[in-house]
C-alpha cells in the first residue's frame, strides 16, 4: 500500500489521505449542469477526478464515488422552456452524450450518478431541518434563504474575510459573484417563467436552490460525514462553501474532512469562451480528428492546481508522445521486471502520492520507455500496465503474448521456426511465417528474438 498525500483547500495544507473508515474514500464529485454538452474546461474537472480515483486505488484503498447530475437548476429550466420540451427530455439529451464523452475519455463509472430531480423529498427534508434550527427562513414570496450570520463557520473554505465584505443581501440566482456574500436561497418559489417545472413543498410550489441539491444526495450516499470532496476551483465559493453550511448547520457534524480543487483550464493563454472563438466541446475536438485518448493525455498531462493551458499544438505532441510509448509497449513482455523497472515503478508510485504530481508521474513514464527501448523490453509489460492503472492512456493490443498463451499449434511452428533460423534454414522460416499468418497469427524478429501476436 502506498502513502498518498493531497492538498486540502479546507486547511491549505498537504495532509496524508486517510480513510475514515473500512479503508474506504467516500468521495463526492460535482458533475454536470445537464443544459449543453460539457467543454473542455468541464473536462478538465473531470479528468482529475478520475486519476484521483484512479490514485486512490493505485494506493490499494476502496473507493465510493458519488457524481450529482444537476438537472434543474436556473440553466436547465430556462433551456427547456425555450425549447418547448419538458425538462426531463431536455436535459436526457445531455446526460447521454456527458457518459458518451466520457467512454470517449476512458474515465472510470462513478458507483453513483443521482439526479436532482430524483431526489426532491431529500431536499425538502434538508430544508426543513434548516428551518427547525433556526438558520433558515420564509420570504415574503415564498423562497426558503440560508441565514449566513446564523452559521459561524460560514466563509471556512473559501477563507473569507466578513468585515471586508458586502453582506445582508439576498441571493436567489443559482450562482452569484464573490464580492455578494449573502443570504442564499434553500427553495426558490415557483415563477411564471419557471413554466411547468416546479414541486409541492410546506412552503409552496417552488423548486430546489442549486446548493442544497450536492448536500442532500451527497450525504444521502456517503453519510453526514465523508472523506473527500472535489470541483473545479470556480465551485469553491460560493457552491461548496454553501454546500458546507448546510449540512453542518443541519447535522452539527463535520461534513467533509478533505476537499480538493482543480485549477482553471485556458486556452492558448486565454480564458475560453464563445466570444473568442476558442470554446470547444470534446465533439468539436473528436470532429478535428483528435482521439479521446489524446485528448486525455493533455488533460491530465499537468499538475491539477495549476493553470492547464490547452492548445492543438499540445494534442499534436500527445500524438507523438502516445506513438512512442505505443513503440515501446508492443515490444514489450510479461515476466519478472529488471530492477531498473522498478525503480521506475518507485519513482511512479511516489510521484502519484505526492498530491498527484502527474507532470513526475509521467516523467517516470518515459523514463521506462527509454531504458525499455534501450535495454530491451524484456518483463516490463507488468510495469506499463500498473502504471496505467493511473494514467488510463497506454494502448495495449499490440503488446507481446507470452509463450504459454500460444494456441499449441501455433507454438510449434514458432519453435520450429526459430530452429530453422537458428540452422540459417532461410526458405523454411519463411514458409512457417507464411502458415502462422495464414492462421491469424504475425511473427515479428528483433534483436531479443521472435515474438507472436494475433492478426
Amino acid at each position: 500500500m502506498h502513502i498518498m498525500k493531497v492538498h486540502n483547500s479546507l486547511t491549505r495544507r498537504i495532509e496524508e489521505l486517510v480513510p475514515l473508515a473500512d479503508n474506504e474514500i467516500r468521495l463526492y464529485t460535482c458533475g454536470p449542469t445537464v443544459y449543453n454538452f460539457a467543454h473542455i474546461g468541464n473536462f478538465r474537472a473531470y479528468a482529475f477526478e478520475d486519476i484521483l480515483r484512479r490514485a486512490i486505488q493505485f494506493s490499494g484503498m476502496k473507493i465510493r464515488q458519488v457524481m450529482n447530475l444537476t438537472d434543474v437548476d436556473d440553466k436547465t429550466i430556462k433551456g427547456a422552456n425555450a425549447a418547448g420540451v419538458a425538462l426531463s427530455d431536455y436535459t436526457k439529451t445531455y446526460k447521454d452524450a456527458f457518459f458518451a464523452d466520457l467512454k470517449k475519455l476512458n474515465i472510470q463509472p462513478a458507483e453513483v450518478y443521482p439526479a436532482a430531480t430524483d431526489h426532491i423529498p431529500e431536499m425538502i427534508a434538508l430544508v426543513q431541518k434548516l428551518m427547525d434550527r433556526g438558520v433558515a427562513y420564509k420570504s415574503e414570496d415564498g423562497s426558503v434563504y440560508f441565514k449566513v450570520r446564523e452559521f459561524p463557520g460560514y466563509g471556512k473554505l473559501a477563507h473569507i474575510d466578513f468585515d471586508s465584505q458586502r453582506t445582508g443581501l439576498r441571493c436567489a440566482d443559482d450562482e452569484y459573484d464573490k464580492e455578494n456574500v449573502g443570504d442564499f436561497a434553500l427553495w426558490k418559489a415557483w415563477e411564471p417563467s419557471d413554466g411547468p417545472v416546479g414541486w409541492d413543498s410546506p412552503w409552496g410550489r417552488g423548486r430546489p436552490g442549486w446548493h442544497i441539491e450536492c448536500s442532500a444526495m451527497s450525504m444521502k450516499y456517503l453519510g453526514e460525514t465523508f472523506d473527500l470532496h472535489t470541483g473545479g476551483i470556480d465551485n469553491l465559493f460560493p457552491h461548496h462553501e454553501n454546500e458546507i453550511a448546510q449540512a453542518e448547520a443541519a447535522t452539527g457534524k463535520p461534513f467533509v474532512k478533505t476537499w480538493m480543487h482543480c485549477a482553471h483550464l485556458r486556452v492558448n493563454g486565454e480564458k475560453m469562451s464563445k466570444s473568442l472563438g476558442n470554446f470547444y466541446t470534446l465533439r468539436d475536438l473528436l470532429e478535428k480528428g483528435y482521439t479521446g485518448r489524446e485528448i486525455r493525455y493533455v488533460l491530465i498531462n499537468a499538475h491539477y492546481r495549476s493553470s492547464l493551458n490547452f492548445a492543438f499544438s499540445a494534442l499534436d505532441d500527445a500524438r507523438k508522445s502516445l506513438a512512442r510509448i505505443d513503440a515501446c509497449v508492443a515490444n514489450a513482455t510479461d515476466g519478472e521486471a529488471p530492477e531498473w523497472a522498478g525503480r521506475h515503478l518507485a519513482d511512479f508510485a511516489e510521484a502519484v502520492g505526492d498530491d498527484l504530481n502527474m507532470p513526475k508521474a509521467f516523467a517516470a513514464l518515459f523514463a521506462l520507455v527509454r531504458d525499455a527501448n534501450g535495454k530491451g523490453a524484456a518483463g516490463t509489460l507488468g510495469v506499463f500496465r500498473r502504471m496505467d492503472e493511473v494514467l488510463g492512456v497506454i494502448f495495449f493490443e499490440n503488446a507481446k503474448l507470452e509463450s504459454a498463451e500460444l494456441p499449441a499449434d501455433i507454438q510449434a511452428m514458432l519453435d520450429a521456426r526459430a530452429e530453422a533460423r537458428k540452422a540459417k534454414n532461410w526458405a523454411e522460416s519463411d514458409r512457417l511465417r507464411d502458415a502462422m499468418a495464414a492462421a491469424g497469427w504475425v511473427v515479428t524478429d528483433s534483436r531479443d528474438g521472435q515474438t507472436c501476436k494475433r492478426k
